[in-house]
């Protein structure tokens, strides 16, 4: 895993009721101290594990950076009446000992407790919540970030951001933040959630999709990392209701083998990184690495179709897969190439936004699906960029035209060639770490029964 950060915190001094804070007290994270430290050092954090016997007591503190273990005279502490996760102060001097995990240990001088645990809690940080039911830990979030298990995901979760930026900022990508709040769907007006916005009626986005075509006519390429809302009643272990999506669009393309390509390369980086980086996490949830992704294949929805009848018997889809389809068409990519992931595309021009550019003339669409071990966790494609089609394709879905108005006379502003795709990054960060449900892939769900805490 990446090194943490090292920091000093200077506090200056205080008097509050008659207590004296002294003046230049200097905490140090975990991750800087060293054996060759020689003045005392105050470090904080929650009791990882606890061992007291008759003359010494063992405590392993940790904090946002790592952990070490601290020793002490069991008569020193015991009027404190230690428990796990409580947030201590501990004022010590570091002694090199090569017994120890990190070559050196903390001997405790002081000790205060910072904040008292006054209830029973359902686990600890270092318990196995293997067996812990999900909504457990759900209402109990911030405590089950201190256990590895959980706060990993959200490490790795952070990382994929952090890489998805990178990326996409060295190729000249520029990051936007645009408005959840919205007059109307992106997609005709369907699965919103509308909200009281003043003497009128709003909704939360769907998505950012127009905002990010503007943004291609003013930017050329752009990106944006941010939730979206689908007032969808599922009830299953892929779908939110609240999410967070991972948008790109580019301007000036070809073709949506531009798009895909450009994916290729940066899942590849994305991985390559967690490879590289988190190996010690990734080995954790899943047996090999992170593959690959240059030479994932690209599959014709109606090609698929025919796979699917051949090597499954399947005749009952018809405009669209469904998550068995996606886990069969895995299986059949990784068998042929090695990968267990593939691009979809030429899905039904019907079946997809109005804003998708056709493929062909036997109504296809330009639009595209990525397959990743098992899951669609992308989908993109190349959009209509001249106003005419734009509105025609409106007219054809039986939508008026002036309803889009706004949105429309951006391309009468010599809007470019453009397409775009869309990550959701819980799916990719469940799918990543091979886990069950998304939903512990997400810091606080949202779906159709959870709205706290």
């Amino acid at each position: 895993m990446e090194a943490g950060w090292y920091r000093r915190y200077m506090v200056p001094a205080l008097v509050i009721r008659g207590t004296i804070f002294m003046k230049n007290l200097v905490r140090s994270l975990i991750v800087s101290l060293t054996p060759s430290l020689t003045e005392e050092v105050i470090i904080r954090g929650w009791i990882y594990r606890l061992r007291e016997l008759s003359k010494t007591t063992f405590i392993i503190l940790r904090d946002c950076s790592g952990e070490v273990q601290c020793v002490a005279d069991s008569a020193l502490i015991r009027s404190a009446s230690l428990k796990l996760d409580e947030p201590v102060e501990i004022k010590g001097k570091v002694r090199a000992d090569s017994r120890a995990k990190a070559g050196f240990e903390v001997d405790v001088l002081e000790i205060s407790v910072l904040n008292q645990i006054t209830q029973t809690l359902p686990f600890n940080a270092s318990s196995d919540i293997s067996d812990i039911g999900i909504e457990t830990i759900l209402n109990n979030r911030p405590l089950s970030l201190r256990n590895d298990a959980v706060g990993n995901i959200f490490r790795i979760q952070s990382a994929i951001l952090h890489y998805f930026r990178q990326f996409l900022r060295e190729r000249h990508f520029t990051e936007i933040i645009t408005s959840k709040i919205v007059s109307s769907g992106t997609e005709g007006g369907t699965n919103l959630f509308e909200i009281k916005y003043f003497e009128r009626s709003a909704y939360l986005a769907q998505s950012p999709q127009f905002y990010k075509e503007h943004g291609v006519a003013g930017l050329e390429r752009v990106f944006e990392t941010g939730h979206v809302y689908r007032a969808e009643p599922h009830k299953s272990s892929r779908h939110l209701t609240e999410y967070y999506s991972l948008d790109l669009e580019l301007g000036f393309i070809e073709s949506p083998e531009e798009v895909m390509q450009l994916e290729r390369e940066l899942l590849n980086f994305i991985f390559e990184q967690l490879n590289q980086n988190y190996s010690d996490v990734l080995k954790i949830y899943r047996e090999k690495p992170l593959p690959q992704m240059l030479n994932a294949p690209v599959w014709e929805f109606e090609e698929c179709l025919q796979r699917l009848n051949q090597h499954f018997g399947r005749t009952d889809l018809v405009d669209d897969l469904d998550p068995e389809a996606e886990r069969q068409l895995c299986q059949l990519a990784e068998l042929e190439t090695g990968i267990a992931a593939l691009f979809v595309i030429g899905f039904p021009l019907t079946a997809r936004p109005f804003y998708t550019q056709p493929r062909g003339q036997q109504g296809a669409s330009q639009s595209f699906d990525l397959l990743f071990e098992g899951i669609e966790i992308t989908t993109g494609g190349q959009r209509l960029h001249q106003r005419e089609e734009l509105e025609k394709a409106l007219i054809n879905r039986g939508i008026d035209p002036i309803t889009f108005t706004n949105h429309l006379q951006v391309f009468s502003m010599g809007m470019p060639p453009h397409g775009g795709l869309a990550i959701g990054l819980e799916r990719l960060t469940a799918r990543i770490l091979h886990l069950d449900n998304v939903r512990e892939a997400t810091l606080y769900p949202r779906d159709r029964y959870r709205i706290s805490p």
